[in-house]
């Protein structure tokens, strides 16, 4: 944020200043953490299970923070402003600062959906950046915490907020949008994340719909053509549609976007001809660095934004062609010193991207060499997770994985689901056990995909088989 009084920091923030001068400016960074605070920084303590972070208010003072954001005033040498609930200030900060700078041309794109997202709001990101300075999350933060955070980090500066929008429920993407009201929503997919939790596939497109409907009728609704739930949505929204697909021109939306003369490279990264007609016309050729088939559909709803935002379609694909995995553990490629190859999807996992993973590893299969599944729980599924990992094993087999390593509890089904095959496939209930086995096995030619959910950590297996064995 642009740095602000005190008394102004207390209005934002629906507070009051107990301790500390009204006129000192403090900013322009918000931070949770007392090892973080740059010079004038907010420092905002949010009590936590474990941890709370009004024992650390003096502690930040002392690393050079310009106020606290406190529920309780503390005894500490530092401005503080007294609110009912820190994430609630932290938020209603949030909503003053997005809101102000809307006020001066600010354009705010959110973005959604069940997978797919983090890597959508990086490839918008990364083409964003182009046309003006642009602020968006490092990889998935986009809670409750994480999007006001980030949101904080607009200044008078900043051309475009890219806000990544989860969901846990009805309700929650709207509340984010009270915080970052959109220019321009993307929603990517309804898919089978947190079944568990929302209970079908569509209570999901309802809340993710949340998004559009924020929208007002000077914004854009980008939607994605090949999903029904996602097209059904236009109906939600008084926005102008864009709409994208990977099968051909959309049959609707006030701007149409599309692929067309697909192919990918040995490493599975895609080039194809971007396509746009009605508010936006032309072609101009991409080529993705970024790794799988399903990138191609991100990468249009990443080209929409864009579009919809008023870039032009050379510079979009250009500026597509440039962009790079920047979240860590997701679809990341790394090589052993003897040329193994380990595709580190772990940062999340549920049916779909499993499938979307599985079928780009084994397009990474080299002559000589197998390809090995390393998979691990997808959390959150619910009455169906039985045999949705079942499916994911026989996906798996389906695919053509030559090897089986399962992780975590439903270990046991997703052999079962592999089993039919007849290739090897075994159980591990220890991760670390599982790559100390696996890993003097692996050889030079051989491809590895390790993907779990976050709640399982995976992420440490691709590390450890990245540095043990360098096997037959």
């Amino acid at each position: 944020m642009k740095p602000i009084a005190a008394e102004v920091l207390a209005q934002w923030a629906g507070g009051e200043l107990v301790a500390g001068e009204a006129s000192v400016f403090v900013g322009p960074d918000v931070v949770t953490d007392s090892r973080q605070p740059t010079p004038g920084a907010v420092f905002v303590a949010i009590p936590g299970e474990r941890v709370d972070g009004h024992d650390y208010v003096a502690a930040a003072g002392a690393a050079g923070a310009g106020a606290a954001l406190v529920s309780r005033r503390v005894d500490a040498d530092v401005p503080q402003v007294l609110v009912d609930d820190t994430v609630e200030g932290l938020s209603s900060l949030a909503r003053h600062v997005v809101a102000d700078a809307k006020a001066h041309g600010l354009v705010v794109v959110g973005v959604t959906g069940s997978s797919g997202k983090t890597s959508t709001k990086d490839l918008i990101a990364q083409v964003l950046v182009t046309a003006g300075p642009t602020v968006a999350p490092v990889g998935s933060f986009n809670n409750e915490i994480g999007a006001p955070l980030t949101a904080c980090k607009v200044d008078a500066a900043t051309r475009f907020l890219v806000s990544e929008m989860g969901a846990r429920g009805l309700g929650h993407v709207a509340w984010l949008c009270g915080i970052t009201p959109p220019t321009i929503g993307a929603v990517i997919n309804v898919g089978h994340a947190h079944l568990g939790e929302f209970g079908t596939q569509e209570v999901i497109a309802q809340a993710k719909g949340e998004l559009v409907e924020a929208l007002d009728a000077d914004g854009w609704a980008v939607l994605n053509a090949d999903d029904p739930r996602v097209a059904a949505m236009a109906s939600r929204t008084p926005a102008r549609i864009a709409s994208f697909s990977v099968a051909g021109e959309p049959g609707a939306g006030d701007l149409r976007v599309w692929a067309t003369d697909v192919a990918a490279d040995d490493l599975q990264r895609y080039s194809f001809t971007l396509s746009a007609a009605g508010a936006v016309v032309g072609r101009a050729p991409v080529s993705l660095r970024v790794l799988g088939e399903h990138n191609v559909s991100n990468a249009l709803a990443a080209a929409s934004v864009a579009l919809c935002a008023g870039l032009s379609l050379d510079a979009v694909a250009t500026a597509l062609s440039a962009a790079i995995n920047r979240s860590k553990w997701r679809m990341q490629l790394d090589q052993r010193a003897d040329g193994l190859a380990i595709l580190n999807d772990s940062y999340n996992a549920n049916p779909d991207s499993m499938a979307a993973a599985l079928a780009s590893v084994v397009r990474l299969r080299r002559p000589g060499g197998r390809v090995v599944a390393v998979v691990g729980d997808m959390l959150e599924l619910g009455t169906g997770a039985v045999e949705a990992h079942r499916e994911v094993g026989r996906l798996a087999a389906d695919a053509g994985v030559d090897e089986l390593v399962a992780v975590g509890g439903h270990g046991p089904d997703l052999v079962a689901g592999f089993a039919a095959s007849g290739r090897p496939a075994r159980y591990w209930a220890d991760k670390f056990e599982a790559a100390a086995e696996l890993a003097p096995r692996l050889g030079a030619l051989d491809v590895v995909l390790v993907k779990a959910s976050r709640g399982i950590g995976l992420e440490t297996v691709a590390e450890r088989l990245l540095t043990e064995g360098a096997g037959r």
